[in-house]
């Protein structure tokens, strides 16, 4: 192994040419000096100095190990700096729904991971309801989340349709009673299937609530109930329900928008906000095309 402290003693003996002016330079006796070079040498299984009255020079093998040890004091002086900057690690708390993470935010969050290793990132999935909530109560320094009106004190990212969504050759679109799998409460898209549900309407069973997009298609295609669905989900063994027509909400466009806690903004939050807003800019480009 080579010890950090005998490569520093090398590097000044390269350097100076000279035992006497190394050890006045780090501050140790020649003979210290002296004794670390020949442990260094043990160390290699090979002469690294040629000595003469002039002074000394390197060997062949001197040479090699002195570019070595140019790139470990380096590698060590950086270690030191990386964990002295982590002594206090900033934490950034991001809250989304859960259905956001794979589809819309999954490069943008591994590129900050990778860029930022000194901070901690923590991810907590809730509904939108919770999470305008939470980040108001301080839990959260910015939150991705959903409403039906344009963001008054957020930024807009994009648009989310979603339709009533039934199984291809299902029939429980067609029950008096109406089977629906539906988010849970404080979840804007379920807010607004009871408030635009009129009186002339057909009435409403809850047969499931979930935060979970994967389990409310599931529930549809196995023809267990409807479900308002976003439009990047619906596949082959679903069909859209007009709602005119079967007597259904309106489903209004949801604005997806990000609102920040305006007490805990740093260069590493704004680093992430940027990335969020271009993976989602990158994802338009590329549904445009």
């Amino acid at each position: 192994m080579l010890k950090i402290e005998l490569l520093e003693s090398f590097i000044a003996v390269a350097e100076c040419g000279n035992l006497s002016k190394a050890a006045d330079q780090i501050c140790r006796t020649q003979s210290t000096l002296s004794l670390q070079i020949k442990k260094l040498e043990e160390s290699v299984g090979q002469p690294l100095l040629l000595r003469d009255n002039k002074g000394v020079t390197l060997t062949d093998s001197g040479k090699t190990l002195l570019n070595y040890a140019y790139k470990m004091m380096q590698l060590n002086s950086q270690a030191l700096d990386d964990l002295k900057d982590c002594q206090n690690r900033e934490i950034i708390r991001l809250g989304v729904p859960t259905d956001y993470i794979t589809r819309y935010l999954s490069s943008c969050l591994l590129e900050f991971i990778r860029e930022f290793t000194c901070i901690e990132l923590v991810i907590d999935t809730d509904v939108s309801g919770n999470l305008f909530k939470r980040l108001h109560q301080g839990e959260f320094d910015l939150i991705v989340a959903t409403h039906w009106l344009p963001p008054a004190h957020g930024e807009l990212l994009f648009e989310r349709k979603f339709h009533w969504v039934a199984a291809k050759a299902g029939n429980a679109h067609k029950r008096e009673t109406i089977p629906m799998a539906l988010y849970p409460e404080n979840c804007p898209i379920r807010a607004q299937v009871f408030a635009n549900h009129q009186l002339t309407m057909r009435p409403i069973n809850v047969l499931l609530s979930t935060p979970s997009p994967q389990a409310l298609c599931m529930a549809v295609e196995n023809d267990l109930a409807i479900a308002p669905i976003a439009e990047f989900r619906i596949d082959n063994n679903m069909q859209i329900l007009d709602p005119v027509e079967h007597h259904l909400p309106v489903l209004p466009v949801f604005n997806e928008a990000l609102y920040l806690n305006p007490n805990t903004q740093t260069n590493a939050t704004q680093q992430l906000i940027t990335l969020i807003k271009a993976n989602v800019e990158n994802l338009a480009e590329a549904n445009d095309n």
